[in-house]
C-alpha cells in the first residue's frame, strides 16, 4: 500500500484550486516522461470545480492534453445530453476549453444510445480492454481523482454492496440509493492499479466518513478500500477533516 499524504484547506474553494494545480504539474511531469498518460476524473460539486479550476489555471498551458486519455470513475446511465452526466458538466468545466483528442475521451455510454444498461456494460468493457497494457485487462491509470459522498460511497460503489469478484473492471449499478438509479462505474480493483490516486473532499456532512476512512475500520466504507500504488493524497478542506 501506498504512503497516504493529507492536505489541509480552508474550503472548498482552496481544496480545488489546489488539486487543479497539482493535476497540471503531474501531467506537465509525466508527459516529459512518455508519450502518453490516462487521466481519470470525478464529478461531484468538488471534482468539476478541479476541473474548473484547471481551466483557469496559468499551469493549463503547459500541458499538451491532445495525449491526455480521460476516463471517468462512473457515470449516470441518463441521455447524453442530461446535466446528470459526469461528462457534460466535465465539458462544460474544462473539456471545451481545451485542445483534446476526441478519441482520447473515453465516455461511458449514454442512456439514449439504443443499449440497456448491461449492453451498454459490455460496450464499455470492451472499450477499457482495447486501452489495456500487455498483460492486463486495464490501461495503466496514472492519476485517478475521487470525491466522496457523505456515506462514503466513491464513483458509484456504495456501502452494503456486495463486492465484484476478482478480475472484474467495471460494473453496472441497477438501483443506486442516490438519484438517478442506474449506473456504471468502475470497480475497487480498477481504481486500485491507479499509481496514484487523489481524493477531494470538502464540506461538514462528510466529515464522519473522513473520520472511518482514517480510522481502524477504513473498510468499513467504499472510500476505505482504494489506495494509489504508489501514492494517495487526501486533499481535504477544514470542515471535512474536523473529526480525525
Amino acid at each position: 500500500m501506498s504512503e497516504v499524504e493529507v492536505l489541509y484547506f480552508d474550503d472548498a474553494n482552496a481544496v480545488a484550486d489546489a488539486a487543479a494545480a497539482g493535476c497540471l504539474l503531474r501531467l506537465a511531469q509525466l508527459l516529459a516522461e512518455k508519450p502518453e498518460v490516462h487521466l481519470m476524473i470525478t464529478g461531484g460539486t468538488v471534482g468539476i470545480a478541479t476541473l474548473a479550476a484547471m481551466s483557469v489555471n496559468p499551469l493549463r498551458s503547459s500541458v499538451d492534453f491532445r495525449k491526455v486519455h480521460f476516463w471517468w470513475g462512473d457515470e449516470r446511465f441518463v441521455a447524453a445530453d442530461s446535466k446528470d452526466r459526469n461528462e457534460v458538466q466535465a465539458r462544460e468545466a474544462l473539456l471545451s476549453k481545451i485542445n483534446i483528442d476526441e478519441s482520447k475521451l473515453h465516455s461511458f455510454p449514454a442512456a439514449d444510445a439504443g443499449l440497456s444498461l448491461e449492453e451498454a456494460l459490455e460496450v464499455f468493457r470492451s472499450e477499457v480492454k482495447k486501452f489495456a497494457t500487455p498483460g492486463s485487462e486495464l490501461p495503466k491509470f496514472d492519476l485517478v481523482f475521487l470525491g466522496m459522498g457523505p456515506d462514503g460511497h466513491i464513483a458509484s460503489l456504495f456501502p452494503g454492496r456486495e463486492l465484484p469478484q476478482p478480475g472484474v473492471q467495471v460494473i453496472a449499478e441497477h438501483d443506486s440509493p442516490k438519484p438517478p438509479p442506474q449506473r456504471l462505474s468502475f470497480t475497487f480493483e480498477a481504481l486500485n492499479s491507479a499509481d496514484a490516486v487523489w481524493f477531494t473532499v470538502a464540506s461538514a456532512d462528510k466529515a464522519e466518513a473522513v473520520s472511518i476512512a482514517f480510522g481502524e475500520s477504513p473498510e468499513d466504507l467504499p472510500v476505505g478500500r482504494v489506495h494509489g500504488k504508489l501514492e494517495t493524497v487526501w486533499f481535504l478542506d477544514e470542515a471535512a477533516a474536523s473529526k480525525i
